[in-house]
């Protein structure tokens, strides 16, 4: 890594030892604190897959995507550079500038430092969103996103995509995840646009400091499909990390996000149409664990993957409520 940074920065440029970020799960991310030759000190961040990876994403896509984010207003970290070449460090990566602040979820809930920034979040975060649904999804460098089937809503076309990558790889049966996709499939919205979709926005998936949010990151499930999808995700059970009366990210209730991305936005909601994709996010983590698991089992990655397959039935008796109360 040094090497590299070494001959995209020029001579005189010294790197510290890299270091391995802990978190993400999916992703290899290492911090690279860099000295040039005239003195000035910055720090950079390197995502890579790791070896072995069951969810395969592309870098050079998440790359082009931060780029139209950045375009767009939506507060991402700046890109500085790609490389395609698997033969330098083993994957594909990208290297950007690092935010400084928290991503932790139950720190960022929990910790005293931030209760000003808690309490502007919700709004920032719907403004953000906003800004993620308004980029242009017919932008030539993202023709790489995978789109909605033209013979199907883009809510058929996500229950579908997780559905067979269920019935993939589940090492054993899942009777309530099954049960998930015969609700979806019955209630499925027709959606009032398609937009590009961040596809994990989500506490854990942003950086905050004390004056609230400063980038939305971890964008490798992008696609493009109904907006509404991000807004049912954020309100997933698990990402609430214990705050379960503040149901929208663990920072308030639904309905202030819903109204504060209304505003940023600039349009009407349906609120049942959200309460679907809450459904579906629920079941979409229920079988990422699963692939996690699966990654683990395959003797790739670590402890980290093994313990979210475990997780699985959290989802499953969260289902079983969400479907009950319609």
């Amino acid at each position: 890594m040094a090497r590299h940074v070494r001959a995209r920065l020029g001579d005189g440029v010294s790197v510290a030892e890299p270091k391995r970020l802990p978190g993400g799960a999916s992703r290899e991310t290492w911090l690279l604190a860099v000295t040039h030759a005239d003195g000035r000190e910055e720090r950079l961040v390197l995502r890579r897959d790791p070896p072995g990876h069951v969810v395969e994403s592309s870098r050079a896509g998440e790359y082009a995507l931060l780029e139209a984010a950045h375009a767009a207003g939506v507060p991402v970290p700046r890109m500085r550079w790609l490389e395609d070449d698997a033969a330098v460090l083993g994957a594909p990566f990208f290297v950007m500038e690092w935010v400084a602040g928290e991503t932790i979820g139950r720190r960022l809930l929990r910790d005293e430092r931030l209760a000003v920034a808690r309490d502007r979040l919700p709004e920032q975060l719907a403004t953000a969103l906003a800004g993620v649904h308004g980029i242009d999804p017919n932008r030539p460098a993202l023709s790489f996103l995978t789109r909605p089937d033209r013979e199907s809503s883009p809510a058929l076309t996500e229950v579908a995509r997780y559905r067979d990558v269920l019935r993939g790889i589940a090492p054993d049966p899942h009777p309530t995840l099954e049960l998930a996709v015969r609700w979806l499939e019955r209630r499925a919205p027709a959606p009032q646009t398609t937009t590009v979709v961040h596809g994990d926005f989500r506490i854990g998936n942003v950086i905050v400091g004390e004056d609230g949010l400063r980038a939305v990151i971890d964008w490798e499930l992008a696609h493009v499909g109904d907006p509404l999808e991000d807004l049912g995700w954020l309100c997933v059970r698990s990402w609430r990390f214990g705050n379960d009366d503040r149901p929208a990210g663990g920072l308030c209730a639904r309905e202030r996000f819903v109204a504060a991305y209304e505003a940023a936005r600039g349009v009407a909601v349906d609120r049942t149409a959200v309460h679907w994709w809450e459904v579906f996010g629920n079941f979409k983590w229920a079988v990422v664990c699963i692939m996690q698991a699966q990654t683990f089992l395959g003797g790739g990655g670590n402890v980290e993957l093994a313990a979210l397959g475990r997780r699985t039935a959290e989802m499953e008796l969260e289902l079983l409520d969400l479907m009950e109360a319609v």
